[in-house]
């Protein structure tokens, strides 16, 4: 063969993983306005940061709780876990989400998907205040979460009764969040940092089980930083959503960052053939999210480190678990308004 048709066809060999290249627009599924103190670096920061990492629509919810800063603290913490100071529920933190999203022009506010958070989750006057919420705003809210039940050391530092995803004052919001059409993004732990079984995963199942017209986002698919610390990986996990996934059809996951790693990806960034085949099972149940807090200059790498994933799966799969599965899990009056 000529040389300069050994040439050709070695260039051809490297180009075509380079033509291959798939370019996703993605929904952030999981992404708090403010931080822990209820600040935020605000709109535009957050609206560049769509632009650059190709983010088409975000699910958009405050914090409900606010760090407290204590009178013998000389130095304001940094985060929920900066001291021994406490967190207390914060109502307004809903209240500054409507207001940052009223001042925007109307196309740019059909991108964001508002979620209520700012209620006691422990409280059963909880549901009222809520459908007040609803009410004051009508067609504002399409969602309520992230909902903190067990949340590692944040339980134990906010003020009041331990919150649990099947108490009654739970269960009272989800049948508002039927009545209403709405999803609910729950924060419930599937273990502590030290038990090494699924010790809290009744507390999810029971409201799938009772509640079959909600559908329920689980936050981070239970798993958690704090918990992964001190157990490193989840032996259990990839079979409990196996089973999960197969009984619950109102069930929806989270893959926010938590479960990148260790979970889909390994220590050298290749996918995990058992999650692949999950989400390939399950292609409509999964969608992926940031969960940064109030500041936004990370926010399109945060999905993009999902890349190597996502390349993995089936090409339409791909899609819907970069975009469109979280937009499916809007209020169907919502859907019906984004397709037109």
């Amino acid at each position: 063969m000529p040389i300069r048709h050994l040439l050709f066809a070695a260039l051809v060999g490297l180009l075509a993983p380079l033509a291959e290249a798939r370019e996703y627009r993605f929904s952030d599924a999981h992404l708090h306005y403010v931080d822990f103190f209820q600040e935020s670096e605000g709109m535009t920061p957050l609206l560049e940061a769509m632009a650059a990492g190709n983010i088409d629509h975000v699910m958009i919810s405050g914090i409900s709780v606010a760090k407290k800063w204590h009178e013998d603290e000389p130095k304001r913490p940094r985060y929920y876990a900066g001291d021994d100071a406490g967190a207390y529920w914060y109502s307004a933190t809903d209240v500054q989400i409507a207001a940052a999203l009223k001042r925007l022009p109307a196309e740019q506010r059909e991108r964001f998907h508002p979620f209520l958070t700012g209620f006691n989750p422990t409280d059963k006057n909880a549901d009222a205040h809520v459908r007040r919420m609803l009410e004051l705003d009508p067609g504002l809210w399409q969602g309520i979460g992230e909902v903190f039940t067990r949340h590692d050391d944040l339980t134990a530092l906010i003020y009041g009764d331990t919150p649990r995803a099947n108490n009654e004052a739970m269960a009272r919001i989800y049948h508002l969040a039927a009545e209403y059409d709405l999803p609910v993004m729950l924060h419930s732990n599937i273990t502590s940092k030290r038990e090494r079984n699924p010790l809290y995963l009744e507390e999810i199942e029971e409201p799938l089980r009772n509640h079959p017209h909600v559908r329920f986002i689980w936050a981070h698919a239970g798993t958690s930083m704090e918990i992964h610390r001190h157990q490193q990986k989840l032996d259990f996990l990839l079979p409990t959503l196996t089973r999960m996934l197969d009984e619950y059809p109102n069930l929806y996951i989270d893959l926010s960052w938590t479960v990148l790693r260790p979970y889909l990806l390994d220590a050298e960034g290749r996918p995990d053939e058992g999650w692949l085949q999950l989400v390939r099972s399950y292609p409509a149940r999964f969608m992926i999210g940031s969960d940064v807090v109030g500041r936004f200059d990370g926010l399109g790498q945060y999905l993009d480190d999902f890349r190597p994933f996502l390349d993995a799966l089936p090409e339409e799969v791909a899609r819907q678990v970069a975009r469109d599965n979280f937009l499916a899990v809007l209020p169907r009056k919502r859907q019906a308004e984004l397709r037109d």
